[in-house]
């Protein structure tokens, strides 16, 4: 199996289920509370180990209540947790989520010690960008260590993967060579500038992001799927049908999932449908770390 390195945001998650989610200026009273594990980045770390891949995870927590118990809580998910730094300075990062009845959500971020990560923390762990065969990052952590790490795992010839989550412009130079990208319908607009509304547009969005030389274009869809578009074709993949109680984390989900199936040597579609199962599974349960499915869920 093909090992996986996964750079990004370590979150604790405030959760309240709501009937709706609040206008500007309303206040109304929520239902359940609860405290989960998040952040984009180990989400997908958690999800890609519980599925069954050889991971490692690079991030920077807080020297705090919740930094400790992030860590405490990584030690039991398998995965290689030895570059992950303890910040003094700045606080763990926590994420202040409402999710409504019909399982959409409301998420405003405090990065904290995210913002911290740094190139240095990059080049500490040259070791594992050297073993690694994919890399996958998402946007909750500083632009020039996301930059510096995709140039290091291109300088190796390491299949570099972007999540471009939450939506950010990105470099020309930072998009050349990317192995894979994966925006949702919003962050697709962002990077292309085309509003993606039937097929035709999902095929313009996609060769624009080619041109820019990214080698192949998965983006989301929801409910309807998503679209692959490699150098031989394109397609649409449709995904499972399911009643959603909470969508927090199902994009990380697939995302990780993504990155096992490929890792497995399955091709790009077929990834894609591993990942659509995966996430499926996940929002019907609540909260973003404990949604995602162990390897035998998917299996059975």
């Amino acid at each position: 199996m093909s090992k996986i390195l996964i750079i990004g945001s370590s979150n604790t998650d405030l959760v309240v289920k709501t009937s709706h989610i609040p206008e500007p200026g309303e206040t109304i009273l929520g239902d359940n509370f609860m405290i989960a594990a998040g952040g984009k980045g180990a989400n997908q770390a958690v999800a890609a180990s519980r599925l069954g891949g050889d991971v490692a995870f690079i991030a920077c927590v807080g020297n705090d209540m919740f930094g400790r118990q992030t860590l405490e809580n990584y030690k039991k998910e398998n995965m290689d947790i030895s570059h992950i730094r303890t910040d003094n300075a700045a606080p763990s990062g926590v994420a202040l989520i409402s999710v409504a009845a019909d399982g959409e959500n409301c998420i405003v971020v405090a990065p904290g010690a995210n913002s911290a990560l740094s190139t240095a923390d990059i080049d500490a762990a040259d070791a594992l960008f050297r073993e690694a065969d994919y890399i996958l990052m998402q946007l909750e952590i500083p632009m020039p260590v996301i930059e510096h790490a995709a140039a290091l795992g291109k300088k190796y010839g390491k299949k570099v993967i972007i999540n471009p989550a939450p939506a950010a412009p990105l470099s020309d130079e930072l998009l050349k060579g990317l192995y894979l990208i994966t925006p949702n319908k919003t962050e697709c607009r962002q990077l292309t500038g085309i509003e993606v509304a039937d097929d035709a547009d999902l095929d313009k969005a996609a060769a624009v992001l080619m041109a820019k030389g990214v080698e192949n274009v998965v983006i989301t869809l929801g409910s309807k799927g998503s679209y692959v578009r490699t150098p031989s074709g394109s397609s649409v993949v449709p995904t499972m049908k399911v009643k959603a109680a909470d969508t927090t984390g199902a994009g990380d989900t697939y995302n990780g999932a993504l990155l096992v199936a490929l890792s497995e040597g399955q091709p790009l579609e077929k990834a894609v449908s591993f990942a659509s199962k995966a996430a499926a599974i996940s929002v019907t349960r609540m909260g973003a770390q404990p949604s995602i499915p162990f390897r035998k869920e998917m299996d059975n």
